[in-house]
């Protein structure tokens, strides 16, 4: 938007962004939603099962062609080389480990411009999701959870289901084989779909039209000249996290319309997939509940075949190999990577001090809230809720620095390539180094007291 008084900004917003943001977002979609609802109606005809995987398999490369048209050879070919390693590797215990290295293999050369890079970084979302799908199948078949390797149509349609093949969310092999059996469409689920939908383009709108002019028009603030970059940091860290919970409330309406993401107790079905909080991103306890609160699956799937298999190094070593297993998988750009490693000490320095202080003063201030009936003295004080709330506004601080770097003024063909390292050493220049200085502080201030 052009620059308005607040008045003709509010005459504006509702025909000129808000109206426009939706409409296209819909248009974008609508093409996969139908493919999902029709799988779905699909699935509760009485098929063979290698009908309805067939099915998926066909939804999902019409889905993958309508969003990237040629370009889903990419994804293709990692999915091909997935099985034939997992077929190759049949009668080994070690075929999680085998696929994550020709994974890490196959996304190093695509990242080192065996690809062109615009196009790399477009079938990004899609090639994580082929990854994460292949890594945790060949753990689970290590670990017995998954009998016997999947046959050739099982896994493809594992692998391209039309309800996750380009927005995700990741979830495990027995749940793929739960949803093609398709559960009874009822009202729970039909509300559950309107839910999420209605709440993804809520969320398009917030970071499209509301974020991007949180301080000069809503909370008009830009006077304060000292706050002004910091201002913008956080309005650039907003924009960048409604993105994230649109994707996620987008992802959560294609699994659930397509029949996945439920939990069964007794006879009840409760339609109850959850990808991300966005209450515990943009009002923290602490940046640990934000990293597991951002996208829910890919925290599972991180901590379960990532953190649990490098635990074997240690504590702290085990957090690095995981969030530098979460870089290479958004993409080998250097400010993701700085992000996510910053995420790294962050995350480790401020669970360890909080541990800490818990102790010393025996009170609930660890970084994730106790149960009840803890053990700690302190539970409900003023002056420990006053504490987690401190803690909290230095999470809120954390987030908007580290977001700066997500600005919604870059160019768009610098977005495509990916923000290099003068850039990221830019931008958070500008802001002074402030959050790596305050982590510093944090961990000689712990280092102190231990």
């Amino acid at each position: 938007m052009a620059t308005f008084t607040r008045e003709e900004f509010y005459q504006q917003l509702l025909s000129g962004c808000v109206l426009p943001t939706a409409q296209q977002g819909f248009e974008q979609v609508w093409t996969l939603l139908l493919l999902c609802l029709v799988c779905r109606l699909l699935w509760r005809l009485a098929l063979p099962s290698y009908a309805k995987h067939l099915s998926t398999v066909a939804g999902g490369f019409y889905a993958l062609y309508h969003f990237f048209q040629l370009q889903m050879v990419w994804v293709v070919l990692l999915s091909l080389l997935c099985y034939l390693v997992l077929f190759l590797c049949r009668h080994s215990s070690q075929r999680g480990v085998l696929l994550s290295i020709t994974i890490l293999i196959y996304l190093l050369m695509g990242e080192m411009h065996m690809v062109d890079t615009v196009t790399w970084h477009k079938m990004r979302g899609a090639q994580m999701i082929v990854a994460m799908k292949a890594v945790s199948l060949g753990f689970d078949l290590d670990r017995g959870e998954v009998p016997s390797i999947p046959s050739p149509v099982e896994f493809m349609g594992y692998i391209y289901f039309v309800g996750t093949v380009i927005f995700g969310p990741w979830f495990r092999f027995r749940t793929y084989l739960q949803a093609v059996e398709s559960r009874r469409m009822n009202f729970s689920w039909f509300q559950k779909v309107c839910r999420s939908g209605f709440l993804s383009l809520v969320c398009l709108v917030l970071s499209t039209c509301v974020a991007p002019y949180l301080f000069s028009y809503f909370i008009p603030l830009y006077s304060y000249k000292l706050l002004r970059k910091w201002l913008r940091a956080y309005e650039s860290a907003s924009s960048f996290h409604f993105s994230n919970y649109f994707v996620g409330f987008l992802s959560e309406t294609t699994a659930t319309l397509a029949g996945a993401g439920f939990t069964e107790e007794k006879d009840h079905l409760r339609w109850d997939l959850t990808v991300s909080r966005p209450l515990n991103v943009e009002l923290p306890r602490s940046m640990v509940e934000v990293v597991t609160s951002w996208n829910l699956p890919m925290s599972r799937w991180l901590n379960c075949y990532v953190f649990k298999n490098s635990l074997k190094l240690g504590t702290f070593s085990a957090i690095i190999v995981t969030y530098a297993a979460s870089a290479l998988l958004h993409g080998l750009s250097f400010h993701l990577a700085a992000v996510l490693l910053s995420l790294g000490f962050i995350t480790y320095i401020e669970h360890v001090l909080r541990k800490r202080l818990s102790v010393i003063f025996n009170a609930c201030i660890l970084s994730k809230k106790c149960q009840p009936g803890c053990s700690h003295r302190h539970n409900t004080d003023l002056w420990v809720r006053l504490l987690n709330f401190l803690f909290g506004a230095l999470a809120v601080f954390h987030l908007a620095y580290l977001g700066s770097l997500f600005d919604m003024d870059a160019d768009d063909s610098v977005e495509e390539q990916g923000y290099g390292m003068s850039y990221t050493i830019h931008k958070w220049s500008e802001l002074s180094w402030a959050s790596h200085w305050v982590t510093f502080g944090s961990w000689v201030f712990y280092r102190l007291i231990s």
